[in-house]
């Protein structure tokens, strides 16, 4: 009997092979040659995504100032990535030539949010998030509901937010203020 174990070593595969694989539920990633699956979301992490981005769109879409989409696959320079919201200005959504958003959208988002699950890996998100802004991407907010904190990326910087610190946001949605309390007053369901 051969005692002899080998290490297994990840499979790597294409960019190409990967993006003719069928969706997941939640969905994955690929970065790096890897195939990674997002966590699922739960309670606090479904809400905050849903209240953001209709708050978003609600700021952004009448003026046609920006959009926010949530789970969006966006596959650019190299990777296919999913932010938990992704948020374009409206003059960079891809359209086709009736003036639909197109399916496979190929570049980066001008702004992204990620929302840490429990037991995901804040180094995997943080490079997500930079690898995204040095492709293209504006802004990015790392929201961490257990710590009450949004980390904020924009270029070569970043910054802690706590209580009542207000969030940047895009340059066309300026006159839109949210501080980290009011992002996480979005948590809360008590009666009235």
């Amino acid at each position: 009997m051969n005692t002899e174990f080998k290490a297994l070593q990840p499979i790597l595969i294409s960019l190409e092979d990967f993006l003719v694989l069928p969706e997941t539920e939640p969905a994955s990633e690929y970065i790096k040659g890897n195939i990674t699956q997002k966590p699922m979301p739960q309670g606090q992490h479904s809400t905050l995504q849903g209240k953001l981005v209709a708050t978003i769109n609600q700021r952004g879409e009448p003026e046609q100032i920006v959009f926010a989409f949530p789970e969006l696959r966006c596959t650019f320079a190299g990777r296919s990535i999913v932010p938990d919201i992704a948020i374009f200005e409206w003059e960079h959504i891809p359209l086709d030539a009736n003036g639909e958003i197109i399916n496979r959208i190929e570049i980066p988002p001008d702004w992204l949010i990620e929302i840490l699950s429990p037991d995901q890996s804040p180094i995997d998100v943080i490079d997500k998030i930079s690898f995204a802004l040095k492709n293209g991407t504006k802004l990015g907010w790392l929201i961490a509901p257990q710590e009450r904190t949004v980390l904020s990326f924009q270029g070569d910087r970043f910054n802690s937010h706590r209580g009542e610190d207000l969030l940047p946001v895009l340059e066309g949605l300026k006159g839109w203020q949210i501080s980290v309390n009011d992002l996480f007053n979005l948590l809360n369901f008590a009666r009235r």
